[in-house]
């Protein structure tokens, strides 16, 4: 099971995939996108293909493949569909949203497979604290689901490498392109507070002075 984002991650997920099938570097299995948001924006990335980079160009369209299809794929859409994922006996992958676990179908498919050891479920991104993701990431060995609790006996990985986010000195390289003499304000408002206090005092060492990491409740007069 593979909680990701329906736009941008999934469509990610399946260029890999097929990538690796068409090296023969993973098993011969299914794969199932679930995820009826998924399955519209890979149409969109689909009918844009002056959008591709390179790599997309020579692996894939200068040889008429589509990088979102592949034989072993299946856009699953509708609900009855989504429902018979849960009794397949064979090994399988199901990619479903959301990314961090607090809703949607992969709710569904994690409630019927956690307890199983045979499983895994692999997340491939950041999950914000107090998210199901998270939750699971951090090794809590009893979940809650739909408001019940499931212990949880599936094996847990996680991929950190698919992040989308740019990582600390991406964000000091950016942020030099405005000088502190025209950037009066930084306000971090995302990332966890042992990532953000850090890079506020990274940027304060390069000039930037003003730079607030706000808590919660906490208000500015800007």
């Amino acid at each position: 099971i593979i909680p990701a984002f329906a736009i941008g991650r999934t469509q990610e997920l399946v260029y890999y995939l097929h990538k690796l099938f068409n090296q023969n570097r993973i098993p011969d299995v299914p794969v199932y996108v679930d995820s009826p948001m998924a399955c519209e924006a890979t149409h969109v990335f689909r009918k844009h293909p002056e959008c591709f980079d390179r790599e997309t160009m020579r692996v894939f369209t200068a040889n008429g493949e589509d990088p979102f299809e592949f034989a072993r794929l299946t856009y699953v859409k509708d609900i009855a569909e989504s429902k018979k994922l849960n009794s397949l006996s064979y090994p399988h992958v199901i990619i479903s949203a959301s990314g961090m676990a607090e809703g949607g179908r992969v709710l569904h498919h994690l409630r019927n497979n956690i307890g199983d050891r045979k499983n895994t479920i692999l997340f491939v991104g950041y999950a914000v604290k107090n998210t199901l993701a998270r939750r699971l990431m951090d090794g809590e060995r009893t979940v809650k689901i739909f408001g019940e609790p499931f212990d949880v006996h599936a094996r847990v990985r996680n991929l950190s490498t698919f992040s989308a986010h740019a990582d600390r000195r991406d964000l000091l390289d950016y942020v030099q392109y405005c000088p502190p003499r025209q950037l009066k304000r930084i306000f971090l408002v995302h990332g966890d507070p042992e990532q953000a206090k850090p890079l506020r005092d990274a940027l304060r060492s390069k000039g930037y002075q003003t730079v607030d990491y706000p808590g919660s409740g906490e208000s500015f007069e800007v």
